[in-house]
């Protein structure tokens, strides 16, 4: 039986790679170049599912994704952390003392500002992924130059870690979702807390937000993350997304949403889903 193939965005090695594994452990890597490749690769059948970061404790939302998970409309099946620690890699051979440019993706740099401040020698280059920076290094051996990546990056294309751990923060983690097309709904998982995700949109008048989230508030449904998006084609209208720990068969949940229905201009469930561990 062939493996289920899980699309992400990056190269091998990508921390996506390592969500991916977490959500789905028996599967196929399929590194794409864009999100939107990723979520047009689950759409139209080429890949079973789909690995997308949506949040980061560092750089905030990745806003891109929660546009793509409205335009495309691929279910929410599963979340996961994880813990993003960046390493200084290097081509085996090269020594600290020779290197000048350090490549990585602009979050990632930025998110390693005190190891740039503390090495003012060293350049730092964006690049458009940063297991994809590794590659590069490998493939053109560059004499004066590392990146900055996944210890998983550094194993795959054979390269060497010079310093482990220089991002600023150690509490650094990344959310992302498991996405697959439409399918019949997974059987609960007993003594699991759910969470539930949605969006909707609001007539711009005084309390319109405070009556929707009064939905939740008035059945003691804990609300974990909300976040507003400007609506396409209504300026300065906005949708907002939301999660809040609750499974859609409970009577409590049903009651809540059918409230917000009766509030609501648009509104849409994303997915139900076990929470994951923090």
């Amino acid at each position: 039986m062939a493996k289920q193939s899980v699309a992400f965005q990056g190269e091998l090695g990508a921390f996506s790679q390592v969500a991916a594994h977490q959500l789905a452990p028996d599967f196929r890597p399929v590194p794409l170049t864009t999100f939107e490749q990723v979520f047009e690769a689950v759409a139209n059948g080429k890949c079973n599912a789909a690995a997308i970061p949506i949040e980061n404790t560092l750089h905030g939302s990745v806003y891109e994704n929660y546009d793509h998970i409205l335009k495309y409309e691929l279910p929410i099946q599963a979340e996961t952390f994880v813990r993003i620690v960046h390493n200084l890699i290097a081509p085996p051979g090269i020594k600290r003392s020779q290197i000048r440019r350090v490549f990585s993706h602009q979050v990632a740099l930025n998110q390693c500002r005190h190891f740039f401040a503390a090495n003012p020698e060293f350049e730092r280059t964006p690049f458009y992924d940063t297991a994809g920076s590794v590659k590069m290094l490998m493939e053109k051996k560059l004499p004066d130059a590392a990146a900055i990546a996944s210890a998983t990056a550094a194993q795959i294309y054979g390269a060497k870690i010079l310093q482990k751990s220089i991002e600023d923060d150690p509490e650094n983690y990344t959310r992302f979702f498991l996405l697959q097309r439409p399918r019949k709904k997974a059987p609960r998982i007993s003594g699991v807390p759910y969470k539930t995700s949605v969006v909707f949109t609001m007539r711009n008048v005084p309390g319109a937000l405070f009556r929707a989230l009064s939905a939740l508030a008035l059945r003691d449904l804990n609300l974990t993350k909300i976040e507003s998006r400007p609506l396409r084609g209504k300026p300065w209208d906005y949708l907002f997304y939301v999660d809040f720990i609750g499974h859609t068969d409970d009577d409590v949940t049903k009651h809540a949403l059918g409230h917000l229905a009766e509030l609501a201009e648009m509104w849409r469930v994303l997915g139900c889903y076990p929470a994951a561990d923090k």
